[in-house]
């Protein structure tokens, strides 16, 4: 049905997450109709960010240098440690403007059924981080799911020695139903109440 170029790139869109045989199909149909040299540039922003993208030595966020911005900028709080799954919490933390300390990036959470213990993710280097550094606090930020809630029970029984751990409060979205909110997040939104001034 395709030609074999076409089928190709078809193929390899489908294994982004969340791209579907349509919506590969839209993608390549987009980038076929678009200038050779913006299709280059696209191919070589790609090839140039798998090149020259590794992950920070010290919280393992992407980075470009071995210590990325956030560990090397000298006025955010260095006893202070947000940890989570993955880089895009980073991203999602930082673009509220509100937390100013540093980041932990676990590269993942526990899954037994998927094989993933902590030893598969960046958890020893958190623990050698908080027992070594004069750390004030560590801030669980990992999605209440299942597996969040296990990694979540997991690092507050091995950090607590070390330090204050506390975990962010989940609570309603705006604009959100009640009756339409599950009973665990009603129960967290209840629990992080704040008294209002």
């Amino acid at each position: 049905m395709f030609t074999p170029p076409l089928a190709r790139l078809i193929e390899k869109l489908q294994r982004l997450p969340g791209i579907g045989p349509k919506s590969a199909q839209r993608l390549a149909f987009y980038i076929l109709k678009l200038p050779e040299s913006e299709v280059q540039a696209f191919a070589k922003a790609l090839i140039n960010a798998k090149q020259r993208t590794g992950l920070c030595t010290k919280c393992f966020h992407f980075s470009e240098k071995p210590i990325c911005e956030i560990c090397s900028n000298t006025n955010r709080d260095s006893n202070l440690i947000c940890v989570v799954a993955d880089s895009r919490d980073v991203i999602a933390l930082e673009k509220t403007r509100e937390y100013k300390g540093m980041y932990h990036v676990l590269g993942g959470i526990m899954s037994p059924i998927d094989g993933i213990g902590p030893e598969q993710l960046n958890v020893e280097p958190l623990v050698r981080r908080v027992s070594q550094e004069n750390i004030k606090e560590v801030i669980l930020a990992i999605s209440p799911t299942v597996e969040g809630e296990t990694m979540t029970l997991y690092l507050c029984q091995v950090l607590k020695a070390f330090t204050k751990v506390t975990r962010i409060a989940f609570g309603l979205p705006v604009g959100g139903d009640l009756e339409y909110t599950d009973e665990i997040t009603l129960a967290r939104a209840l629990a992080g109440r704040q008294e209002l001034s």
